[in-house]
């Protein structure tokens, strides 16, 4: 699909979808737990359908009422040897521990940019503790695996993805005997880790966290049931936000002021741009304003690239990203597509490996780019169209579904003038 946008000014207020990262979590943990959990206010992305059909694939049942879940969940005792994460990394890297707690066969599946993406961290693992797997000469999926996790210590760098932290802190308690994860290097995406341990301790399970440098999991562990309600997602206010920066009049409804998303750190990133962001317990709001070239570090919150190389490529002056290199292995490589789609467009950003030089300038031209088939830079883009001369085709613009169904309808309902093809 392609959507064409004419430039235009956005207003209207925006109720904020749940957040992807802490639907995950408790879609999993509820699905650990012995007896029925109510999970309100899910949003069915493809990602979070993915991981509703893994946790089906481990034994847990999962009835879907409308943006309500009620899981009933099993110990791990299987209905199917294989688990499909579609396009999901947290799918796949949340899921690959816990179907290790049974040492009968799995197969994990997935396609398009996910069967690239690494898994290294974990066949580190299963080379130290016998776990046999196989996998394409060229791809990382589908893989097969036989063998099971033990109780030991796990040794996970802390510059990869925090994905793999999470997997096995979802894991390790079920299993018969302490263990602990030790971090190698500085941990980043801290944010995502405490969103984990959060979620693990409402569904009764304890973690001992020695500082970011050391994990201590108590083994045999049971998960309780618990009725828990998804707060809005502070990665899909970054459009929205930034928008708001470039002239919009958006208020946002549904954040939570003392959230543990570490996605959060927008409102302090806009801000550091000249943004003016005001928020109080009924909305979050950005106002228009004259936004400057400023330093950001992405190494706690990559999902925010997209958004703000918008904003920077169209903000006064210089602007430098630093730490972007886990950018480049999200959906797409967020770093060169973005850099490639917005000079098309008439921006000026240069990359290097793990950093981003973008030169403000006054406005766009508009033209036609791909998505990427990635979701976060086809929104991003869609909020660059509020500063261009001329409309802007965006080619492969269904892949919003991957976390925002309804997203291009939003946008029309807040005065997008949109055509589709």
């Amino acid at each position: 699909m392609k959507v064409t946008i004419q430039p235009k000014q956005l207003k209207g207020t925006v109720l904020i979808p749940p957040s992807k990262s802490l639907s995950h979590r408790a879609i999993i943990a509820a699905s650990l737990a012995k007896g029925e959990s109510i999970i309100s206010n899910v949003m069915l992305s493809k990602d979070i359908e993915a991981t509703i059909k893994g946790m089906t694939a481990l034994g847990a049942s999962i009835k879907v009422e409308d943006t309500t879940l009620r899981i009933t969940g099993s110990d791990i005792l299987r209905r199917e040897c294989f688990i499909d994460a579609n396009e999901s990394g947290s799918t796949l890297r949340f899921l690959i521990p816990l179907a290790l707690v049974n040492p009968e066969p799995m197969e994990f599946r997935g396609k398009n940019h996910l069967v690239k993406r690494p898994l290294d961290s974990y066949f580190k693992i299963f080379d130290r503790l016998g776990i046999s797997y196989s996998h394409p000469l060229d791809a990382y999926l589908p893989l097969k695996t036989k063998g099971s996790l033990i109780p030991g210590c796990y040794e996970v760098k802390g510059n990869i993805s925090s994905q793999f932290i999470t997997g096995l802190l979802f894991a390790l308690p079920l299993l018969n005997g302490d263990s602990k994860i030790k971090i190698i290097g500085d941990l980043e995406s801290k944010g995502y880790v405490d969103l984990t341990l959060d979620i693990l301790s409402m569904f009764g399970i304890h973690i001992t966290n020695h500082h970011y440098e050391e994990f201590f999991i108590e083994g045999n562990q049971t998960y309780t049931p618990f009725n828990y309600t998804v707060e809005g997602d502070y990665s899909q206010t970054a459009f929205f936000l930034i928008a708001g920066a470039m002239g919009a009049d958006i208020k946002l409804k549904g954040m939570r002021r003392d959230s543990y998303q570490g996605d959060k750190k927008i409102i302090e990133d806009i801000q550091a741009f000249h943004g003016n962001i005001y928020m109080d317990d009924e909305s979050l709001f950005c106002s228009p304003g004259l936004t400057k070239g400023t330093t950001i570090d992405f190494s706690q919150s990559p999902d925010l690239g997209p958004a703000l190389t918008v904003l920077a490529s169209v903000s006064e002056g210089i602007s430098c990203f630093r730490h972007v290199e886990r950018l480049r292995i999200k959906e797409c490589d967020r770093v060169s597509c973005m850099r490639e789609a917005l000079n098309q467009l008439g921006a000026h950003i240069e990359e290097e490996p793990d950093t981003m030089t973008i030169y403000g300038v006054p406005h766009l031209q508009g033209g036609i780019v791909d998505s990427y088939n990635d979701h976060r830079v086809a929104m991003a883009l869609a909020m660059a169209s509020l500063k261009m001369k001329e409309p802007l085709t965006i080619v492969n613009a269904e892949c919003v579904s991957k976390s925002y169904p309804n997203f291009w309808e939003i946008f029309e309902s807040l005065g997008g003038n949109i055509t589709y093809e």
